[in-house]
């Protein structure tokens, strides 16, 4: 069988490479190729683009890289269409890949969309393009395959992959022993980010904190993980915005600084997940460019932002937007976790119970739906 797939940025890449353990396990001998990452083609995948070449967030930012992305979305379309795949899987990045599928779709190739595009918090009027473009949607949450339902879109409810790949007890011993951090060390992990856009806006303030923290509290250490090609990015704003503050810059190794921290200063994305999934207590923040935020919070159907506030329904951490989000108020914010033990221990119980509702053996459903779609059932 041969499969497209593209995914953009860390997050799909991450997504993708779980899901694409579940389809070789049930087809070993299964072809893969597109647009991915480095986790995806762990497993065989053949990227013909790599999945940087998507992770553009934000409206003024995604003008800027238009004619690239569009040439790319166009000359991967000519590839799908004249040698045609059994099906195509977008996951996630809606933006590029709705498009590709409804083009894909009307030429009789089978589309599937794996993460549905969170029409219950903002742009809800993509709702009606999906039914354009996929023929059927694998859904992370319970409370979407009603929803995409009543635009008569085809959904299953497959969970979250990173629930089944992320332990219920999070191994904090094992990542502090990894990490070289001893066992009674107050330790913050800072999430800015795997995008350059993010690291821009995002970044600055986050070593703004950490160096208010530092100045509070000398004996917080902090790791900052960074993903591949940030790195020099990261190491020039050191010096500047966090001067002779030490932070481990880690390799990757996202979920051992999870794993291992007291609390995570994050930006909002999947990352907040991962972080509720390793049952931390967070700060949620996030910056873009001014023009992109005026024009996308006026399409905002929910007071949250945070995936582990908005599946919670409730303020459950705390969210620090644009302006709010200064350097000052995120020191802030993690002192009061910090000093709050009562705290920590019940956002913790919180996220047990969602870690149990998202945890559904995502890549056996994902599969399972995949080979209904493919009439191989």
């Amino acid at each position: 069988m041969r499969l497209a797939m593209v995914a953009g940025e860390a997050s799909g890449d991450l997504l993708a490479g779980l899901l694409l353990a579940g389809l070789k396990q049930r087809w070993p001998d299964v072809r893969t190729a597109g647009i991915g990452g480095p986790r995806m083609a762990a497993h065989g995948f053949d990227a013909w683009w790599s999945h940087d070449k998507l992770a553009v967030r934000g409206y003024v930012e995604v003008l800027r890289h238009y004619r690239e992305i569009a040439g790319i979305r166009d000359a991967l379309a000519e590839r799908l269409l004249h040698d045609r795949p059994d099906a195509f899987i977008g996951v996630d990045a809606p933006d590029f890949n709705l498009g590709l599928e409804a083009r894909l779709k009307a030429a009789g190739i089978k589309t599937i969309q794996f993460v549905c595009p969170s029409i219950w918090a903002w742009r809800g009027g993509r709702a009606a393009k999906m039914a354009r473009s996929a023929d059927h949607v694998l859904c992370l949450f319970p409370f979407e395959p009603p929803l995409l339902a009543r635009h008569h879109v085809g959904a299953t409810y497959v969970g979250h992959p990173l629930a089944d790949a992320i332990p219920l007890e999070p191994p904090r011993a094992a990542a502090r022993v990894a990490l070289g951090i001893s066992p009674d060390a107050p330790v913050v992990a800072l999430l800015p980010g795997s995008r350059r856009s993010e690291i821009d806006h995002i970044a600055p303030a986050f070593l703004e904190a950490a160096a208010h923290l530092a100045r509070q509290r000398s004996s917080l250490r902090f790791l900052l993980p960074v993903v591949p090609g940030l790195r020099a990015r990261i190491e020039s704003l050191l010096p500047r915005f966090a001067p002779g503050v030490r932070i481990d810059l880690l390799d990757g190794h996202s979920h051992e600084a999870l794993a291992a921290c007291d609390v995570t200063l994050i930006a909002s994305g999947t990352a907040t997940l991962e972080a509720a999934l390793f049952k931390r207590p967070m700060v949620i923040a996030y910056r873009m460019n001014p023009l992109s935020w005026q024009l996308m919070k006026r399409m905002a159907y929910q007071p949250w932002v945070g995936l582990p506030n908005i599946l919670c329904e409730a303020f459950v951490v705390p969210e620090r937007i644009q302006r709010d989000a200064t350097p000052e108020r995120l020191a802030s914010d993690v002192l009061a976790w910090l000093d709050e033990p009562a705290r920590r221990d019940a956002v913790a119980a919180r996220f047990v119970e969602l870690h149990r509702l998202l945890r559904r053996d995502t890549a056996r459903r994902a599969t399972d739906a995949i080979a209904q779609v493919l009439g191989q059932a």
